[in-house]
């Protein structure tokens, strides 16, 4: 009897396996578009970072909770399966739509509200806890309880870095006078699809209840003053600026008019003086070699809300002396103001923001505001 003419079967032959049709429409469908990684779409794909990340958050079931960037919702209903609600941020519409199909029919859905826009520019609704956000919360009134954020991961050390550390600069301040700051677990690219070029960290940031009583227009004022360049003395950062020098007489002509103090306006009687480099310049002899490429700090991962509203330009001065022509006389009743404080109350002039904590900071902007000046 002559044999049966069927086609060996090979291993692996994509006829060889009748799930193997169902395997590709899968995949299909998890491809349904293309992730847009301008926009940060990364999509966390390991269900255990996930679930550590859930329990790390320490949800209770009254919770209402505010995710940023759901993408397909691999968080978000680990989310929901401890909070009572959540509200997810997302920019990109289809993800908000696959994320939307996660728990459609489900009981979840009821508890699920999705918001379409950019966070950073979005009116957000009261919530307990956010995953991730940014510094934005921080301003928030009344704060959120906890904070849960996924960093690029020098960004993260950024905001745990103390004086005299190389990545310590405005935002770990700002960070550590509002809030108290965890680091929860690290985490490697490859749990995301498609694999960021950077690993990251998740931390933890519990805003301080009560809040510390200064204002933030204040307080993150003086430390863009003073961290234009961390490697510069205070006084260069003041004095070696002249838009630092303008924007706080009009501040203190502001605060003059508002609590109807006269200043004696006109021109100064002295016409000009000598002046060091380095108040003229801002740049001292030996700062150049120490910046080593982090006086510069990239703020393009920073978001948004922590950017700087308006670059402070350099006066840059050749030669060892240069001749300063005085301007009127408020703005020379500022001036010696300013010097009063870092000279005489504080004893800070030659101090680096990069060598200053929290304490110096406010100690620093209580002085200038007993004098008057303002930096909001």
């Amino acid at each position: 009897m002559p044999k049966s003419t069927t086609k060996k079967r090979h291993n692996g032959a994509p006829h060889s396996s009748p799930y193997a049709h169902a395997a590709a429409k899968t995949k299909a469908a998890n491809n349904i578009f293309k992730m847009n990684t301008d926009l940060g779409q990364h999509v966390l794909r390991n269900p255990g970072v996930a679930q550590a990340i859930v329990d790390k958050a320490d949800l209770k079931q009254s919770d209402i909770v505010l995710e940023v960037g759901p993408g397909t919702g691999n968080l978000t209903v680990k989310i929901l399966e401890r909070a009572k609600r959540v509200i997810a941020v997302e920019l990109d519409p289809r993800m908000a739509a696959e994320v939307t199909k996660r728990v459609q029919g489900k009981p979840e859905q009821k508890r699920l509200e999705v918001m379409l826009g950019d966070v950073v520019k979005t009116e957000l609704p009261y919530f307990d806890i956010s995953s991730p956000l940014t510094f934005k919360l921080l301003a928030l009134s009344p704060s959120p309880r906890t904070c849960i954020l996924m960093f690029q991961r020098e960004f993260a050390m950024r905001l745990f870095a103390k004086p005299g550390d190389k990545l310590y600069n405005r935002l770990s301040v700002n960070a550590q006078m509002w809030a108290k700051i965890d680091h929860i677990m690290k985490v490697g690219k490859n749990n995301f699809k498609p694999p960021p070029a950077v690993e990251s960290s998740v931390v933890r940031l519990v805003p301080k209840n009560p809040r510390p009583q200064i204002s933030y227009e204040e307080w993150d004022g003086l430390l863009r003053v003073v961290f234009v360049r961390k490697n510069k003395t205070l006084r260069a950062s003041f004095f070696g600026t002249t838009s630092v020098m303008d924007m706080l007489e009009a501040n203190y002509r502001t605060w003059c008019a508002q609590n109807n103090i006269s200043v004696e306006d006109g021109p100064a009687v002295i016409e000009g003086e000598g002046m060091d480099v380095e108040e003229a310049t801002g740049l001292e002899e030996d700062e150049e070699e120490e910046w080593d490429g982090f006086m510069d700090v990239d703020e393009d991962d920073v978001p948004e809300f922590f950017k700087e509203e308006a670059d402070i330009r350099e006066k840059q001065v050749d030669g060892k002396k240069s001749t300063r022509k005085k301007k009127g006389k408020v703005a020379e009743l500022v001036r010696e103001k300013v010097r009063r404080v870092l000279e005489v109350k504080t004893n800070m002039a030659g101090k680096r923001a990069r060598m200053c904590d929290e304490g110096d900071f406010l100690k620093l902007l209580w002085e200038f505001n007993q004098e008057g000046i303002h930096f909001n």
